[in-house]
């Protein structure tokens, strides 16, 4: 039995697409069709939000492969004392040798394999998380998809880099499509990637990109969607959402480099970016000049923070729209979203069950769900994104109406309609709360 199962074992390693299946955790539909991904996913999505709504469908992709334009590799030795790159194994920083990735983008695989190559030649050594000796500790390639412009982020423990000059030449000797280098300066002991100082080699330190017929500078640090063909889907489908008509104040909370709030502008009377990293304001700030926007405002502040005090000024905003980190909002700040009370909400979210979660308290508050779409930024994982439309309940809709929380029962006039009072009964605890 036991060699049965280390056969089948076996097997399934050949016949994975991916030499390093099962190891480093980051593909776990490789070895499933495409349909069948999307199936799976819209599935999941759908029954996460079917207390909320409807599922209408998920986006996917025409060519799902290669899709990353942010690569990261982490570097370390082989037995032979030979320098090997790749990714770590999932809950480990154990180093999975990786040549070449079926979701990261090929150019960027190729100048990690070239820089793994000179290091010998260049005696550069590799960092060692245990003693705290060497230099090397990742390099990070971003990409730009429409511009061709790509950035080399070398993660090292000094900011003493040996024959920089010359590292940089034999680097573009063989790749003159980088356009530009930069040392991060990373010489703590952390499971951090990037440090937080840099030093620019070659060129300007950044990169830009197209989206959305806007131009984006993006830095070493910034946040930027790792796929930019169905990032373009993601912000256009959120824009169709909140309906715009060119009259409404729009907040892009977790702003970012302004990505979201810089595309609605051209739709918007007056859009407020907000956003608690300074380098991303700076960059937002930069965005907006670059694309000649003069509608749009960045603050640097935590997004909660700053709608509460809006709220509190009795300001006046039309729609939000939140792109949180994959843990979703905490209360604090979806408190401040009810406080404030835009008449639209709309929610972006990596992670459909962080996003129901934060959907049960905003119906509580008084908001009903309208909408909700999926689209597959992630192919061959199994995560997902996901689009909601929210809307505050309208006071009309109570009108004669008397909500008793001490009875916790709905008292309607006599003058109502049966039709109105099933309307309203559906609400009421949302009303009440």
């Amino acid at each position: 039995m036991k060699e049965k199962e280390k056969e089948n074992k076996s097997k399934k390693k050949t016949d994975s697409r991916c030499p390093v299946s099962g190891k480093c955790g980051g593909c776990q539909f490789i070895d499933i069709s495409y349909k069948k991904q999307l199936e799976e996913k819209r599935r999941k999505t759908a029954q996460l939000l079917k207390p909320f709504c409807r599922l209408e469908r998920i986006h996917g992709m025409e060519k799902p492969e290669h899709y990353r334009n942010k690569v990261s590799a982490a570097f370390t030795y082989d037995r032979k004392g030979n320098p090997l790159s790749g990714v770590y194994a999932e809950r480990s920083h154990h180093v999975i040798p990786v040549e070449s990735c079926l979701i990261e983008d090929e150019r960027a695989d190729r100048i990690i394999g070239t820089i793994r190559g000179m290091l010998k030649s260049f005696k550069i050594k590799v960092y060692d998380e245990d003693t705290g000796y060497g230099l090397l500790r990742h390099v990070l390639v971003r990409v730009g998809k429409t511009s061709g412009q790509i950035m080399v982020v070398l993660v090292v423990s000094s900011p003493v880099f040996p024959s920089k000059n010359n590292f940089v030449k034999a680097l573009r000797l063989k790749h003159p499509e980088i356009t530009t280098i930069v040392l991060n300066i990373n010489d703590k002991r952390t499971s951090m990637v990037l440090g937080e100082k840099e030093h620019v080699i070659y060129g300007k330190g950044y990169i830009e990109d197209e989206l959305c017929g806007k131009i984006f500078k993006i830095s070493p640090k910034s946040f930027y969607q790792v796929n930019p063909a169905q990032t373009q889907v993601l912000y256009e489908r959120a824009i169709e959402f909140a309906g715009l008509s060119g009259r409404e104040t729009v907040i892009d909370a977790y702003c970012g480099i302004g990505t979201i709030g810089i595309i609605a502008s051209d739709r918007a009377k007056k859009v407020i970016g907000v956003e608690v990293n300074k380098a991303a304001v700076k960059d937002a700030i930069f965005n907006a000049k670059r694309n000649q926007i003069k509608n749009i405002d960045f603050y640097h502040n935590d997004a909660g923070e700053f709608m509460m005090q809006m709220a509190e000024q009795k300001g006046d905003v039309d729609a939000v729209f939140l792109d949180p980190p994959r843990a979703g909002s905490d209360e604090a700040f979806l408190s401040s979203v009810t406080a404030l009370a835009p008449e639209k909400v709309v929610y972006i979210s990596c992670n459909p069950e962080t996003l129901a979660r934060d959907l049960r308290y905003l119906t509580r508050k008084g908001y009903q769900v309208e909408r909700a779409e999926a689209v597959d930024m992630f192919p061959f994982t199994d995560d997902v994104e996901s689009i909601v439309l929210l809307s505050k309940l309208k006071s009309n809709k109570l009108k004669h109406v008397n909500v008793e929380l001490e009875k916790d029962e709905l008292d309607l006039t006599a003058a109502e309609s049966k039709a109105a009072y099933e309307e309203i009964k559906d609400m009421c605890w949302s009303i009440a709360d």
